[in-house]
């Protein structure tokens, strides 16, 4: 049983719940108090020690529902005798029946596909077999020989219990908690179905097939027919496995495949899990630069100081003042191509710097294609994923002009830029062979602090074609290629260490 416990815990932390080593304890020592029997007292008493949080509730409501679902098999089983009071038909309807015990985790749903090849009553769809299996002739209803394999004798004597043990101790064998990805789920199906025996049963299955006793034939139908049903049974708890320890594992696994790949790749589909992503990277960055604006460098002794608020002491030092550094928050002038190859980066750009308003309050986004105009009140009258669409819609269209947008530039804000400013621009720098007014980047490069320029597009295709790198990157103190959200992140993390 602690086992179990471990495993349930596991799948807790794999959803997100936070649950640490003394929690763990707690919960073992609840479950040693209360037991497994009763489980809603179970289940009322693991929510007091390891859930915290209205969400982690709501997860672990979720989590113990799917880890710890079963159904009451004696009580399935004193249904089924009801309905068949002369017995007729008990030892392959029953035997597929979708229901397991403990971890199995099988549910209704299998028993729509194991119910219709069971026996010669079965209504519902008959399993696939192969063109062989399907070619042969029905036998119909009679006596039936004994199963050999063990796998066989299970499945013939209906013994669930047994059956579902044998599952889940196979699952623990072949660790199918390891399962990441939902194409895996046949895998690990085949998987178990071989630790539980199948390749006995498979060879006792060929076997019967060529015996002329009709009997015996018939006893290899209705194996072949039970192994369908034990097939979906195993797929199920696969599946349920699968989305307790894999679904996080999975989405962590996507997260992290977006955070590297290039943005102008990335489907709208997954926009919106980009733009949680963001949020996450830049709350990261937020508390980790959410500290006080002084710090003290301990080392170098502020010795004026020192010796003021030690002079009631007659000279004798008592108390030490260091010398500290105000960090002081960035000024950041944010200029962004919105032009189609471009538009992309912009975006993710632009909701990265507003996602930071606790360490980034000063923020001044411009926006342009040809023409440049200021989009910072519609960030501030808008929703971040408004005001984004907005601007993509009204700004994006036009020709790629870097020199009027800088020209455009001087005339909205060039005096507002000190040596307190970063400007950032992000754009490929591809002018369409029109005059790239350097004279302008000059300037904002020799008043501003720092001058950022991200291109999305690889370096060695910065000089080729129309593209003005070459004479751009004179005047920036920085040059990166930013096409990506761990590029994004990385940038924007150096910037703030920086000020």
């Amino acid at each position: 049983m602690d086992r179990t416990l471990a495993n349930f815990i596991r799948a807790l932390r794999n959803s997100e719940v936070r649950i640490s080593t003394a929690e763990t304890l707690d919960a073992f020592n609840t479950v040693e108090l209360v037991g497994y029997r009763d489980r809603s007292f179970l289940k009322r008493s693991l929510s007091l020690v390891l859930s915290k949080t209205e969400d982690e509730k709501e997860t672990f409501e979720n989590c113990f529902d799917q880890f710890f679902s079963f159904e009451d098999i004696r009580g399935s089983r004193e249904a089924k005798a009801a309905n068949d009071p002369d017995g007729e038909g008990s030892s392959s309807a029953e035997g597929a029946e979708g229901s397991d015990a403990g971890e199995s985790g099988a549910e209704g749903e299998s028993s729509a596909h194991g119910e219709g090849g069971t026996g010669a009553k079965g209504k519902k769809k008959k399993p696939q077999f192969t063109a062989v299996e399907e070619a042969e002739e029905d036998l119909g209803a009679g006596e039936v020989t004994s199963a050999q394999s063990a796998l066989g004798q299970l499945l013939m004597n209906d013994s669930k219990v047994e059956l579902s043990v044998i599952m889940s101790t196979a699952g623990e064998t072949i660790d199918v908690r390891s399962i990441q990805v939902f194409t895996q789920k046949g895998l690990y199906t085949r998987k178990i179905m071989e630790e539980m025996g199948l390749a006995e049963l498979n060879r006792e299955i060929s076997d019967l097939r060529e015996r002329p006793a009709i009997p015996e034939r018939r006893l290899g139908q209705e194996l072949r027919r039970r192994r369908d049903w034990l097939r979906e049974q195993v797929r199920d708890y696969v599946e349920k496995q699968f989305l307790l320890h894999a679904d996080a594992t999975g989405k962590r696994l996507r997260e992290e495949l977006l955070r590297k790949v290039k943005l102008s790749n990335v489907e709208h589909r997954s926009f919106r899990l980009i733009q949680e992503i963001v949020f996450r990277m830049a709350k990261k960055l937020a508390a980790l630069h959410s500290r006080r604006r002084k710090i003290f460098k301990r080392g170098q002794i502020n010795i004026p100081r020192t010796l003021r608020h030690n002079m009631a002491y007659d000279g004798a030092i008592f108390d030490l003042h260091w010398k500290s550094v105000k960090i002081d928050r960035p000024k950041v002038f944010a200029i962004c191509d919105v032009s189609g190859s471009v538009a992309n980066y912009a975006r993710f750009m632009l909701m990265f710097l507003y996602s930071l308003e606790a360490v980034m309050p000063k923020v001044r986004s411009f926006a342009f294609s040809s023409d440049l105009a200021e989009v910072t009140e519609l960030f501030e009258r808008n929703k971040i994923e408004d005001a984004i669409a907005k601007t993509m819609r009204d700004y994006a269209g036009g020709s790629t002009d870097y020199g009027q947008a800088f020209q455009d530039f001087k005339k909205l804000c060039l005096d507002d830029v000190d040596n307190r400013t970063t400007i950032i621009i992000l754009g490929d720098a591809r002018n369409n062979y029109g005059d790239p007014r350097t004279e302008i980047l000059k300037e904002m490069y020799d008043r501003a602090k720092r001058l950022i320029w991200l291109n999305p597009e690889p370096r060695n295709s910065w000089y080729v074609g129309d593209a003005e790198m070459r004479k751009y990157s004179a005047y920036c103190h920085q040059t990166d290629v930013c096409n990506s959200l761990m590029h994004l992140e990385r940038i924007v993390g150096n910037l703030l260490r920086t000020v």
